[in-house]
């Protein structure tokens, strides 16, 4: 389930709720119990490099065309 995040626009707290990505508009209220709250952006980085992208081009490499010569 995913984790939504969010602003109480009250007291400043932030914090995170679990819910279901059709529930991640609703309303939301603090742990000190205020309703104005407002849901953060989140932004995810992830990095690392794939065994796909590591591999070698198929049937040689470089050149156009996949390794042909276009002419």
């Amino acid at each position: 389930m995913p984790r939504y995040e969010y602003r109480c626009r009250s007291c400043g707290d932030t914090f995170e709720l679990n819910r279901p990505m059709a529930r991640s508009s609703d309303p939301a209220v603090c742990p000190e119990g205020h309703a104005d709250t407002v849901k953060l952006l989140s932004a995810v980085a992830v990095t690392g490099v794939s065994a796909a992208s590591a591999a070698p081009p198929a049937g040689g490499g470089g050149g156009c065309c996949g390794g042909g010569c276009c002419g």
